[in-house]
Parts: structure tokens; C-alpha cells; sequence
């Protein structure tokens, strides 16, 4: 009989990015598994583009969580929770290790797996699992989800390059002809980011180099930060996209340069050549990782510098 898997990984995009190559392992070593995964519902589209998953169950707790004394809101999770028990899992693995993915975990009434209370990033979390598994916290991002998950069903750990497995969807937007390439300015902290200047500077190297300058946003704080810079180096900015519509044009990119944000660490998955820039904190357990041409550059108190960057960005396209 195939196993019957749930796995919990609902945020942020990044981190369920990370957590990708885990369904190649599994499907590698537990052949005909079937795999069901709960994530924040924004982020929905990203395992939806693994042909190893089966089914995504689309979780809204960032919304639930304001209004937790409306019946509207627990109607919706008592909804959730029945297609969780319906579903009849064999097991669940946990590959967050916080509080809010241990008790969504434990809803679909099966044995929960997960890590310990050293190796979790909130302990109290480990309470709740029937199995735990110790893993070092300092292993890089990737490779902590592929060990958990090796673990736990019982095959040897990995030491293969992560398959991300991924395919982007159809595009449904498409820069004014010719090759493109992706800039990716804006994130979700004010300490990530980097001056704008360099990114103009970054836009115009890429114009020399034959690829319009694509700049992303998802709020609109952030367009007019992209309009400002595609309009300095003759760059283009999409309408607002979704996820997965993102994804389409990360994937037709020749080149990507972005923050420490889910959209970087998207393009990397789909094997794009991605440079990513690090301005608050050390990229060394969650750098930029992915089959294709990848660096990381900068961290904690170190923002890198626009010629470092440049010098990256040359030594990745070829000079």
C-alpha cells in the first residue's frame, strides 16, 4: 500500500520554496506515494507547480488569526479541519517546527512528525509530534527539510544537488520582446532593502549587456519604487501578478537579481541564473539555492557595495 503523506510547510514563500525538494526525496525512495500539502493560501501556487503533488489545501491562518471571535472565521477552519480528517493520512511531517503548524498538523488526526525540541525553531512545538527528529540548526535551509524528512521515513539522507521539481505555469504576461531580465527591489522589511541608485545602475549594465531590465512589485508601496527604476534604465514593470503568474515570467528570465525575498528564491528553483542580495542578516542557512547559475552576496552589517555587486553580476552572465 503507497503512503498516504500530508505535509505542513504554510510560510513564508521562501521557506516553502526551501522545503520543495523534499517531495522528489520522498517520491524517490517511497515510489507511488501520494502527497497532499498545506500551505498559506497566497503561496498555494508554488507546490502546485510539483507534478509529485497530489493535492494543495490552501490554509488562510494570517486572516483567521485577526478575526478569531467571528463564527465566519471558525466555520472556515472547521471546514478545513474536516477535509484534513477526511482525507485519511498515514502520517503528517511538520517541516516548520512552530506552534501554529504543530496544532494545524495535529487536525488531520494522524500520526505527526516532526523535529525535536533542540532543533525546532519554536521548541514548544515538539509537543505535539508523536515522532521527534534531531537536526542541526545549522544546516543550511534546504537541507534541513531534506534530513527531517529522510528521518522520519526511514531512507538515508540526502547528499544529491536538491531537485526542486518545479515547472512554471503558462505566462500570462510577457515584457516588450527580446530577452529579460528580472530585478527584484522590493521585500517585506525595510532593513533588506538596497539604495535605489544601485538598482538603476544594475538596470543599465543589463541594457548593455542586450536584456530589458523586468522590475517586480506585489503591493503598491512597491510600484512605484519598480516604476522609478524601470524608468531610469528603460526598464519595463508588469501589472500586478499573482504567484504563479510571477513564477512564468521568473522562468523566462536570462537573469535574475533580487533581495533576500521569495521571488529570488523562486527563480532559483526554476534554474535561473539568481544573484541575491543580502542587507540585514548572513545568507548562510538560507542562501540563494537552486540548479542553475546561483550566488549570494552581503549580510549582517555588511550591504554590499554596487561594484561588488556589479562584479558578481558580470562573473555570472560572462564576460
Amino acid at each position: 500500500m503507497s503512503l498516504k503523506l500530508l505535509i505542513v510547510k504554510t510560510s513564508s514563500m521562501g521557506d516553502v520554496v526551501h522545503a520543495l525538494p523534499v517531495i522528489s526525496d520522498i517520491l524517490r525512495h517511497h515510489v507511488g506515494a501520494q502527497i497532499d500539502w498545506l500551505v498559506e493560501a497566497p503561496y498555494a501556487a508554488i507546490p502546485q507547480m510539483h507534478p509529485g503533488v497530489r493535492r494543495v489545501l490552501p490554509l488562510q491562518w494570517r486572516k483567521w488569526r485577526r478575526a478569531l471571535l467571528s463564527r465566519k472565521t471558525w466555520t472556515a477552519m472547521g471546514a478545513l479541519r474536516d477535509e484534513l480528517r477526511q482525507a485519511g493520512y498515514d502520517r503528517v511531517l511538520d517541516l516548520q517546527g512552530l506552534l501554529k503548524s504543530a496544532l494545524w498538523a495535529r487536525q488531520a488526526g494522524a500520526s505527526v512528525l516532526g523535529y525535536d525540541a533542540d532543533s525546532a525553531r519554536e521548541p514548544a512545538a515538539a509537543w505535539f509530534y508523536r515522532h521527534t527528529a534531531r537536526v542541526d540548526k545549522a544546516l543550511q535551509a534546504v537541507q534541513r527539510c531534506r534530513e527531517l524528512a529522510a528521518l522520519h521515513l526511514r531512507y538515508s539522507a540526502p547528499t544529491s544537488a536538491p531537485d526542486f521539481g518545479i515547472r512554471a505555469p503558462a505566462a500570462t504576461w510577457a515584457p516588450r520582446g527580446g530577452d529579460y531580465a528580472v530585478l527584484i527591489p522590493n521585500a517585506s522589511r525595510a532593513s533588506k532593502h538596497w539604495p535605489e541608485r544601485h538598482w538603476v545602475a544594475l538596470g543599465n549594465r543589463l541594457m548593455e549587456r542586450g536584456m530589458t531590465p523586468v522590475v517586480l512589485w506585489g503591493a503598491p508601496d512597491e510600484q512605484s519604487l519598480a516604476e522609478n527604476i524601470a524608468a531610469s534604465c528603460e526598464g519595463d514593470v508588469p501589472p500586478f501578478l499573482k504567484v504563479g503568474e510571477m513564477a512564468a515570467v521568473l522562468a523566462g528570465a536570462r537573469q535574475v537579481v533580487g533581495l533576500d525575498t521569495g521571488f529570488t528564491h523562486l527563480a532559483a528553483a526554476l534554474g535561473r541564473p539568481t544573484l541575491g542580495i543580502y542587507c540585514d542578516h548572513d545568507p548562510g542557512l538560507a542562501g540563494i539555492t537552486g540548479p542553475g547559475r546561483v550566488a549570494s552576496i552581503g549580510g549582517k552589517g555588511q550591504v554590499p557595495s554596487r561594484g561588488e555587486v556589479l562584479a558578481l553580476l558580470n562573473a555570472q552572465l560572462g564576460r
